[in-house]
């Protein structure tokens, strides 16, 4: 008896003394099954994650083998959200179940609490060896899960706050100190949207080394079959008609927003990019340090979305292609955030007072017809409540669904995104079981909804120059004049319809289109005026608020990168920076720039929503630059009315 108590003791201490643990991230599951990879949000949450985003319809289980090093009673945590919780106070509707050699651990995960949490799936015994893990989707109802954490310690609770959490996962996941040396190059290239696609053929065609880090599988930013949007703006304009010959032969050549994926033509981009031998790319890569050192970027460390592993990248000059600033707000860059005040710039379009409000994001979507074919579709409540009065009669919605336009475009975006998600499965809930005509639906399927979500603005990096309303308006001269804007001032706003029925949480948006005359835009709005060798393409290039509303499509953007890239090439060929390239090398930018990099004879396929003045167009505006501006308004028959 002596001997078993002593035993039992000591096994006891043993067991307390050295507790086994497993850390397991869902990211890195060998099968993701129907789950999807999720990283928008991991520089506000910590991680990706696993997201089961099946529209109603539960996907295929996640599973993937893991080593226990001993067997015991193991208790398990799971990382998840209750992604409905803002708007609901029950139990959630992404409800999913966790199993280890088929034995189910947990029945119920995902719909609990009101943030990320650590939630306790229950104790299983397992054997040393070899084991099945498996995530278990219940409803098809976007369910997620960021990490599964194994301890024989039952008090051993992984930590919860973001910075703690990141050095216990660092450890967990026996990642090295040091970032693996990815190479040393003529231009690193954040962000593989239109733009940064641009920047990186342009210089690589000029000679250049390229590094094109991409967070997503796939290349195409919000052009790509994961967002759906349309190339919008207007190319071959003067003075530098050859800038968007490049984007011929990356656009698609069909266009529209929520169209089927093959509309967007993601291998094209992809072949393209890889055809080029001076452009090293870097798939499902998110930039999340900077090092800077005396107002210059010396390397930038991106972190695989899936493996966790680290690259370092170093480099000559860098240029932000993220939408969202990241590099150049990692690296201390100055930047704005929101709508400037009138008086600021002068901008009669502006509000009177500055405020934090931006245009929003849109989840885009869109359902098919089942002909003889009865559908059906979940119930959905959670929160936001349609009815006869308030309901959106529709079989798909485009850029209209816009939400987050009074919320942080970085910090709220998950929320942002989220709610974008509850408002369609809400909405299309009520049409296909509720509305008084519901058989209007009944042969309707929900066919396709973004889970990444189409961004408009968020950061705007500052550069030498900030482009404002009054350049574009009175065609204002400048001598580094570059790029073509052709869009409208296209500002989105909350719809007052609506705001009616749903005030302060608005997921429709409207707009008014200021049409104006085709405006060159300084070269100094591309590059940082703090940091001395970062170049920015896109949406997050120096412009006000107002000013974003005409660059921000991506005809547009696509030529902002070209001219990065030939910048870049000249920051090489004369070991110089961006600024410099304006005070001493300007005529060599506009000698390229009048040469562009795209392939010579392509046509120029501009057939869908080309942005600009119909009326511009058909030459029936003359000496434009006299208007303050212009709103055209057209009659069912195509006739145009000016205010």
């Amino acid at each position: 008896m002596k001997k078993y108590l002593l035993f039992f003791f000591f096994s006891c201490l043993s067991l307390f003394l050295f507790a086994e643990n497993v850390w397991i991230e869902a990211e890195r599951f060998e099968n993701k099954g129907g789950w999807v990879v999720d990283q928008q949000f991991m520089d506000q949450m910590g991680s990706p994650y696993l997201m089961a985003h099946g529209l109603g319809v539960p996907v295929k289980d996640a599973s993937t083998t893991v080593y226990f090093p001993s067997g015991g009673n193991y208790f398990v945590y799971v990382r998840t959200f209750n992604w409905t919780a803002p708007w609901f106070a029950g139990n959630g509707p992404g409800k999913f179940e966790l199993s280890v050699n088929g034995k189910t651990v947990s029945g119920s995960l995902g719909t609990e609490g009101n943030q990320w949490i650590w939630q306790k799936a229950g104790k299983i015994f397992l054997k040393k060896g070899k084991a099945t893990v498996a995530l278990h989707d219940c409803t098809g109802f976007n369910g997620r899960c960021d990490a599964l954490y194994f301890t024989t310690d039952k008090n051993d609770i992984p930590p919860s706050a973001i910075e703690t959490l990141a050095d216990f996962r660092h450890k967990a996941l026996n990642l090295p100190s040091v970032p693996k040396e990815a190479g040393a190059y003529d231009l690193v290239v954040a962000g593989g949207g239109i733009a940064g696609i641009c920047a990186a053929i342009s210089a690589a065609r000029l000679g250049c080394s390229v590094a094109l880090i991409n967070d997503r599988p796939l290349l195409g930013g919000n052009n790509s079959s994961e967002v759906r949007v349309h190339l919008g703006g207007r190319i071959e304009a003067e003075p530098y008609n050859a800038l968007g010959n490049l984007l011929k032969e990356v656009g698609p050549l069909r266009g529209g927003n929520a169209q089927p994926s093959e509309f967007y033509e993601d291998k094209k981009k992809l072949d393209l990019v890889l055809a080029e031998n001076n452009i090293h790319l870097f798939l499902n890569c998110r930039v999340q340090k900077v090092n800077t050192v005396e107002q210059e970027i010396k390397s930038v460390v991106a972190q695989h979305i899936e493996t966790g592993e680290e690259l370092l990248f170093s480099g000559r000059c860098f240029a932000d292609c993220t939408g969202d600033g990241t590099i150049g707000y990692l690296a201390g860059a100055d930047y704005r955030m929101g709508r400037e005040g009138r008086d600021e710039f002068g901008e009669s379009i502006a509000p009177a007072k500055g405020d934090k409000q931006t245009m929003g994001a849109s989840v885009q979507w869109y359902s098919v017809e089942t002909p003889g074919r009865k559908t059906e579709f979940p119930a959905f409540n959670y929160g936001v409540v349609f009815s006869e009065t308030n309901c959106e009669k529709v079989t798909m919605g485009e850029w209209t669904w816009e939400t987050g336009m009074n919320r942080d475009q970085i910090r709220d975006f998950e929320r942002i995104r989220d709610y974008g998600l509850l408002v369609i499965f809400s909405n299309w809930s009520f049409l296909k079981n509720d509305w008084k005509n519901k058989k209007q639906y009944n042969n309707r399927k929900l066919e396709w909804v973004a889970y990444i979500a189409g961004k408009r603005e968020s950061r705007r990096l500052i550069g030498d120059y900030i482009l404002k309303q009054d350049d574009i308006i009175k065609n204002v001269f400048h001598e580094d004049a570059s790029f073509t804007t052709t869009w409208s001032i296209d500002l989105h706003f909350p719809d007052s319809v609506n705001s009616v029925h749903f005030p302060g949480n608005e997921f429709k948006a409207a707009t008014e289109h200021l049409y104006i005359y085709p405006y060159a835009v300084p070269y100094r709005c591309l590059y940082s005026r703090n940091i001395n060798n970062l170049f920015m393409a896109g949406r997050n290039i120096s412009v006000t608020h107002v000013a974003l509303g005409t660059v921000r499509v991506m005809r547009t953007t696509g030529m902002m990168g070209e001219i990065v890239g030939m910048a870049a090439s000249i920051c090489k060929k004369y070991n110089t920076t961006p600024r410099k390239v304006y005070q001493s090398y300007l005529n060599k930018l506009k000698t390229l720039m009048k040469e562009g990099v795209g392939k010579k004879g392509l046509p120029n396929n501009q057939q869908y929503n080309e942005g600009g003045s119909p009326l511009l167009l058909q030459g029936k505006i003359k000496n434009f630059c006299k208007w303050e501006w212009c709103i055209e308004k057209s009659d069912l028959n195509g006739n145009y009315a000016n205010t």
